[in-house]
Parts: C-alpha cells; structure tokens; sequence
C-alpha cells in the first residue's frame, strides 16, 4: 500500500507541474516571420495568434498572392516555436519521460 500511496502522491504533483506548465504556456508569445521579415506574426504557446505586422511593400494589389504565402509561412514559423516550447515545457513536467508523439497531456 505504501507503494501505492507514493505513486498517487506522484500523480498528484505531476497534475500540478502540468496546470502550471499550461498557464505558462499560454502566457508564453512566440514570434514567426516570413520574408526576411516582410510579414511577422505572434501566437501565444497555445497557437492563437495575437498580432500580424505585414510591410507596407507588399500592400500591393500585384503581391497579393505572395502576400498570402508569406501570412500562412510565418503562422507556421510561429506555430512550430510554440509546439517546441510546449514539448519543452511537457519534457521538463515529466522528468523527461518519452510519451509517444502526439499524446496531449493532461489526458
């Protein structure tokens, strides 16, 4: 029972590391850009996206459609650094325990 107790006791502290590793998460603002700067964006570690800046060059009725790529280029830029840091902050919840990839926590 002693066994028990302790791995549920471990459970316990593990929940909280991972609430509070949430709450950092979605605090945390991650910054992606695309052509050479031409357009950036923000999004939060959770991958909502909070501000667009987009040079005024590409305003350009003529651009429009490298406009759009570069818009969808720097979401992805932004999104794989939150996806990064959110694994970060999971690997260090954890103890650095492997769980397949995709697997969400908390369940």
């Amino acid at each position: 029972m002693k066994n028990l107790a302790g791995l549920m006791k471990q459970a316990s502290q593990m929940q909280s590391k991972m609430e509070e590793a949430q709450k950092n998460l979605a605090n945390l603002t991650v910054d992606g850009s695309a052509g050479a700067g031409l357009v950036t964006l923000q999004l939060t570690g959770k991958g909502e996206m909070r501000g667009l800046k987009i040079d005024p060059k590409l305003a350009d009725s003529n651009e429009m459609e490298m406009l759009q790529d570069l818009i969808v280029a720097a979401y992805t830029d932004a999104k794989n650094k939150a996806e990064a840091a959110s694994s970060e902050a999971m690997r260090d919840v954890t103890g650095g325990l492997d769980l397949p990839p995709g697997l969400k926590l908390p369940f």
